[in-house]
This record gives C-alpha cells, structure tokens and sequence, in this order.
C-alpha cells in the first residue's frame, strides 16, 4: 500500500508540474528570464535532490542559428551559376574518356556554354583539346631540340673551341633593317593592297583565328619580298576579334607595324575605278596583273564555302571584280577554287614582280590539280574523263567506246 500512494503522488505531482507550465507560459505569470526545474521522477533516484536548470533564451538563440544555417545550406544549390554547372558537366565528360581541354579559360567556357547544341559542345571541347595536344608536342619538340642542341655544343666544345663569330647577328640584324626600310618606301611610293576585315559576322571565333593566322603569314611574305605592298587593313574595328587575335600574335610589335590600320571603307579612300575586287564567285577571269589598280582581298575564312558572299559585297559597292585562271592554266582535279590568304599573297606577289602565270600558280596546293595545261584545253578534259571513268571501275567494253569517241584512229592503231 504504501508503494502505491508513493506512484500516485509521483503522478500527480507531475501532471501538476506541466500543467502549470503550460498555463504560466501563455498567461505570462513567469518573468522572462527564467529557468524550469525538472522534476524528480525525470532523474535518478541517486540525484534526487539535486536540480539541472536550462537558459530559455539561450536555447531560442540556438535553434534560431541552427534554422539560418538550413536555409542557407538549402538555398546554395539552388544560387549555382551557369559557369560553375558547366564546369561540373566539363569534369564528368573528363571522367567519361571524352577529349576535353585540361586547362579552360573563361571566354572559351562563355564560348562552350553559348553553343546552339550538344554536338556543336562537342566538336569545340575536341578542337580545344586537340590545341592543347598541339602546343604540349610543339612545347615537347622544342625541349627535345633544345637538349640536342645542348648536346652538340658540349661536345664541340670538349673536341676544340669554335672560334666566336658576330657575323650571324649582324646578318640577321641587317636583313631586318633592310626589310623595314623596303616596307616602309612602300607605304609612300608601293603599290596598295587591301585586306577587307568587314566579314566578321560570316565566321566563328576559330575561323577568325585561322583567318589572322593567314594575314600573319601574308605580312610576313610581303615584308621578305623585293618589292612589297603596301598593305591596308580596311573596315577594321578596334576590340573585334580581328584586334584581340592580332594583339595574340603580334603582343607589343602590333603598334609597330608598317601597314596602314583603318575603320573606313576601301571606297573612301580609293577612287572607285581603280579598284578590282578579287573573287572566286567572279564571271570574269583576271588576264594580266596591272601595277596601276588596287586590288582587294576578302579576310574570310569559311569551312562551309559561303559562295556569293565577297561578289554581293563587290556588286553592292559598285566594284569591278576579277577570278584567277586557275582552269586556264591548271588541270583542275577537286576542291573549290578558293585560296588562303596567304597562297593568294605569294601569288600576287609573283605576278607582280615576274608577269609569270605558272610561276605563280606553283603556290597552289598540289592535291587540287593534276598539272599545268600543255596541251589543248578540250583534250585534257577529256583524258580527265577517262581518269575518272578508270576510277569508278567501268566495263572495259564502255571504256573502249568512250576511248574511239574521244581520240582518232591513229591513237587507237598505235
């Protein structure tokens, strides 16, 4: 009996407990700060006596923390950048084996990210990472170079001392001054020759590079010749991608360069009589160089083969236009007619200094022609023919009949 009044008063006790502290909260009978007792049948039986206070404060401030931090940590998926998530896309496609750059840069991240598909993604992601294989062969190359060079110096070295001779830099040196002072009488007395750099908006960020990389080199051929041109950038606007990749090759020598930089159009500059636009879309053929006109070259280049594009451009500005005569003068076996910057560079350069169309036309590459003409225009063609014909497996007996249409009867006795 007396063990059942001790587990009745112990109930009572603490259903009397919570329910004053229910009601002391919402009646506001307790001060604020304030502290609760917790009650014995909630400890030990050794502890009885004593009593663990807790901060009602403190404990708010806590779990008010502790709900900010979950927030936040809820909120930061949802705040990722396009940038951050392409980046993460970039490093699974690395872990999947596809070819992707090691190194990134954030323009070509902007680039990657403002492809129109996944395949477009792709094939930037290979031509990046086939850069990147390109610059660590060219970088393994040099080194590899370099040690062999080493090599043979310390082993001419050991042998006998070679004697110091100045004679290679003053060479170089003069040759350099030479080369200036040929371009810089150019820019007086030369003959002009215009580079169009309005075409931007016909090419990709890669093609505009590839089209930089061929005016370097027609930079380059024309400062080396006898008698160079004197080159105009026209319609040239400052930060293009024409500038920006110009600044990438040249660096500190682009504001030193001996070519005339411009935003104005050819015809402003030069009367419209004398200029001869060149094209491969053109429907006259170019016969003779003339020392007097000026011609003008399209600073594209398109993988696509935009044909059309620099005869509009010509016919809008009223121009005269002329096509090389490459079939004239060469067996034309496949590809389109359209040159790079700088083979159009070597050849205007031939003709201007030797009047020579064969001579010229050497600078055309060798896969798009089969040899120079010899022989009357209309046999060749029809020799190429029967190439072809040999090429797509023909029955001989169409071979013959097409071999007795196109050739006499001597031929065939023969």
């Amino acid at each position: 009996m007396q063990a059942a009044n001790m587990l009745l008063k112990k109930i009572v006790r603490c259903s009397a407990f919570s329910f004053s502290i229910q009601h002391g909260l919402k009646q506001g009978m307790f001060p604020l700060r304030r502290t609760l007792v917790l009650s014995p049948c909630l400890k030990d039986d050794n502890a009885r006596g004593s009593s663990e206070k807790v901060d009602l404060d403190a404990w708010k401030e806590v779990m008010k923390s502790g709900l900010q931090e979950v927030s936040e940590t809820v909120s930061e998926p949802k705040e990722l950048s396009a940038l951050a998530a392409a980046r993460e896309t970039l490093e699974l496609w690395r872990l999947v084996g596809r070819p992707v750059p090691e190194n990134i840069t954030d323009e070509q991240m902007k680039a990657f990210m403002e492809c129109p598909s996944k395949s477009a993604q792709k094939k930037y992601l290979k031509y990046l990472h086939l850069k990147e294989q390109h610059k660590k062969n060219n970088k393994r190359k040099m080194e590899e170079k370099r040690e062999r060079r080493l090599e043979a110096q310390e082993r001419a070295s050991e042998s006998e001392k070679p004697k110091k001779s100045s004679f290679v830099c003053l060479w170089g040196s003069s040759m350099d001054r030479a080369y200036n002072w040929r371009v810089a009488q150019s820019m007086i007395f030369g003959q002009p020759l215009v580079f169009d750099m309005s075409y931007e908006k016909y090419m990709s960020a890669r093609e505009v590079a590839n089209a930089v990389k061929q005016m370097v080199l027609s930079e380059g051929c024309n400062r080396r010749s006898a008698d160079p041109f004197h080159i105009h950038f026209c319609n040239f606007k400052d930060d293009s991608l024409y500038h920006k990749e110009f600044i990438k090759h040249y660096r500190g020598a682009w504001d030193k360069l001996l070519i005339t930089v411009t935003d104005q159009c050819y015809t402003d500059i030069f009367p419209k009589d004398k200029l001869i636009y060149l094209t491969a879309d053109s429907p006259k053929v170019m016969k003779t160089f003339d020392h007097d006109k000026i011609y003008i070259v399209g600073s594209m280049v398109d993988k696509s083969i935009k044909t059309g594009v620099s005869l509009a451009q010509a016919k809008r500005l009223g121009l005269e236009t002329a096509a090389l005569p490459l079939e004239k003068y060469l067996l034309w076996n496949c590809g389109a007619k359209n040159l790079t910057l700088d083979q159009m560079m070597h050849i205007l350069l031939t003709l201007k200094d030797t009047g020579d169309w064969k001579k010229a036309l050497e600078f055309v590459p060798r896969r798009k022609y089969c040899g120079f003409v010899n022989k009357p225009l209309h046999e060749l063609k029809k020799t190429l023919n029967l190439v072809n014909m040999l090429k797509h497996g023909k029955r001989a007996e169409e071979l013959q009949k097409r071999f007795a249409n196109n050739y006499s009867k001597r031929l065939i006795q023969k």
